[in-house]
């Protein structure tokens, strides 16, 4: 009897998890991509009809990229005072403590900066890491750099966020195109109140978002650790760094 409620119990889990992998593959479109992937149908059936079969069918893959692109699962977002959630799916690229830029209008301070590089695979529907209130919202025209360069977060078009939750505590967020991505979209407004989890932005296609933790604030996560938009906890506020140490002379 053990073996069998043991066997079914696992049976159950990876049907679990093959339904999970399922459904994030499968995901539906996000609303900016049905002119993509409108175009890139209408397109492949224009090929279907003038052109050799060969260009149909490379239609068809590019409008399955296309929809697959603009995917927008369902997350699961950890509820718990103190959590800061990752914005973006992708890669940690970067962890380092360094002055907030001027955009986010934050005290001079050094904070820990949380860098996650979505590549073209990656789900780009970006969330809000943390419930506050948007205080500002600023958008730098720039260049268009690798975004996994660290001059990318200075010389790249970007789009920064402030949000300020409840006791007082501002965390920065910072959308940056990457090299090929050509626009920047959002959701919110200024004077926003949001939820952490909440979708609040888009960037197309591949690119990286940027944290910047309150000072003194721990990271949970690792360089090369795989980051899940909405659900990936990446700091706890009640975890904090040692104060910095004076130095001797």
């Amino acid at each position: 009897m053990w073996l069998k409620d043991q066997a079914e119990r696992a049976f159950n889990t990876k049907e679990s998890t093959m339904w999970k992998t399922i459904r994030s593959v499968f995901a539906p479109v996000h609303p900016e991509g049905y002119p993509f992937l409108a175009i890139f149908a209408v397109a492949t059936i224009l090929a279907g009809f003038f052109l050799p079969d060969v260009f149909f069918w490379v239609g068809v893959i590019l409008t399955a990229w296309c929809a697959y692109f603009f995917r927008d699962p369902v997350r699961t977002t950890p509820v718990r005072e103190g959590l800061v959630i990752a914005p973006a799916d992708g890669r940690v690229s970067d962890i380092r403590e360094l002055t907030p830029p001027p955009e986010l209008d934050l005290d001079e301070e050094k904070r820990v900066r949380v860098s996650i590089f979505m590549n073209v695979f990656d789900v780009h529907v970006n969330r809000a890491p943390v419930d506050g209130r948007i205080t500002a919202i600023t958008y730098i025209p720039g260049k268009f750099l690798n975004a996994e360069l660290d001059k990318a977060s200075t010389d790249n078009e970007r789009q920064a966020f402030v949000i300020e939750m409840e006791d007082g505590k501002k965390i920065g967020m910072v959308q940056i195109a990457g090299l090929v991505a050509r626009r920047i979209v959002r959701f919110v407004e200024r004077d926003d109140v949001v939820l952490a989890g909440q979708r609040i932005g888009l960037i197309r296609f591949g690119s990286r978002v940027d944290v910047w933790l309150p000072p003194r604030v721990k990271p949970s996560v690792l360089v090369g650790q795989r980051a899940i938009a909405g659900e990936t906890v990446i700091a706890d506020l009640s975890c904090t760094l040692p104060p910095p140490q004076p130095r001797r002379s």
